[in-house]
């Protein structure tokens, strides 16, 4: 785990390049929670590069925030590239936004399969 302090130096940083670039930025987080939106708005002045993000943990919210389609989802799971990929490309397109960054992976008290 990246500690608070890198975490919150890089979106300073990224905010930074951002306002230079008059980008808007916008995520679209699972198993995160909304944890990367929350180090992006930490920052002040962030509304002039973030305008909203979206958390999506479940495969319902996938597809109707971002437009994650079923099959994608039937064939490669939630916790693949071809899955994040589409929900970078729909938050994007949702937001707005010149960036998307987008998570998704395996989280909880249990963790996931063996496999």
């Amino acid at each position: 785990m990246v500690p608070a302090t890198d975490t919150q130096q890089l979106a300073a940083e990224l905010g930074a390049l951002l306002s230079r670039k008059n980008w808007f930025v916008t995520t679209a987080e699972s198993c995160t929670g909304g944890g990367i939106a929350y180090y992006l708005t930490a920052i002040a002045g962030s509304s002039a590069y973030v305008d909203r993000s979206f958390v999506t943990y479940s495969n319902k919210a996938k597809q109707q925030l971002l437009g994650v389609r079923s099959a994608t989802l039937l064939q490669f799971g939630a916790v693949s590239d071809e899955t994040v990929k589409e929900m970078a490309a729909g938050a994007a397109l949702a937001a707005n936004a010149q960036l998307a960054i987008a998570v998704s992976g395996i989280a909880g008290p249990g963790g996931g399969s063996a496999g």
